[in-house]
């Protein structure tokens, strides 16, 4: 997230063709897509709300940023963050996540985000599901399936993740060191986290895929997540392996998700 430059815009970010979109889809709902600067969301809801979407992206940019303003290595530590019990709700949310998960708080900035915005929008829509960069806040009222993205691998779309009713909602939330821009020092090509806290599904997504470089550590970094607190479930695929562990239940991919 870049520092704020005086004042707030919703011009179009860069935009590069996201085939991961649409991992999740619940019948009866309406999508559409929000963009302010950086942060680029599709969502899904009971009717448009593209309005109340944009201004509590707005909201959520404006803490965040006013906070980097504040205090600058915020944005770039890839260490835990001390806690800050004063600061906003969605700073308070990323530095307990990042933890937790033992990395940065901006590990968590784009789980926290879809979560600040789901959250908000529940006012206005019985079921919501947020997407922001491959991480998801969803509370429906029905189970749903999310295909697993990894991109070049043999098992990308081929496996699906059934949830059940979210009943408050629930973060999904993946990581991957060979597809998009996220910071990962590992090489799976998918690790995805289950959690009720969509900013700790982020960062706990990133800290597991940091220790995935050959298929001999997907059950070492399992085995790490399994001792994060809040953790859920959590599936890799890394070198056309696939593990689980957790509150997950995998299901093939036949034809339209959802």
């Amino acid at each position: 997230m870049k520092r704020r430059s005086g004042r707030r815009s919703c011009a179009p970010a860069d935009y590069r063709e996201r085939t991961y979109r649409q991992r999740v889809g619940c019948a009866g709902l309406v999508s559409f897509r929000v963009v302010c600067q950086e942060t680029d969301l599709l969502v899904q809801a009971d009717r448009l709300l593209e309005s109340e979407t944009r201004e509590h992206v707005l909201g959520c940019r404006g803490h965040i940023e006013g906070y980097i303003n504040c205090f600058p290595d915020f944005a770039t530590t890839l260490v835990m963050w001390a806690e800050q019990p004063a600061a906003p709700k969605i700073i308070t949310n990323m530095i307990a996540a990042g933890r937790a998960a033992g990395v940065g708080p901006m590990a968590a900035v784009a789980g926290a985000v879809a979560e600040c915005v789901g959250r908000e929008l529940l006012k206005h829509s019985r079921q919501v599901v947020v997407e922001n960069g491959g991480d998801i806040f969803l509370k429906t009222e029905r189970p749903v399936v999310a295909g697993l993205f990894a991109g070049n691998s043999p098992l990308n779309m081929k496996i699906g993740l059934r949830l059940p009713g979210t009943n408050d909602g629930i973060g999904l939330c993946t990581s991957s060191g060979t597809v998009g821009h996220s910071l990962s020092t590992g090489t799976a090509d998918a690790v995805c986290v289950v959690s009720r806290s969509c900013a700790l599904a982020d960062a706990a997504a990133t800290a597991i895929g940091n220790r995935i470089r050959t298929s001999r550590d997907i059950q070492p970094a399992i085995a790490f997540a399994k001792r994060i607190a809040g953790v859920r479930g959590v599936v890799v695929i890394a070198d056309g392996q696939l593990a689980a562990w957790g509150q997950v239940e995998l299901v093939p991919l036949k034809g339209k998700k959802g």
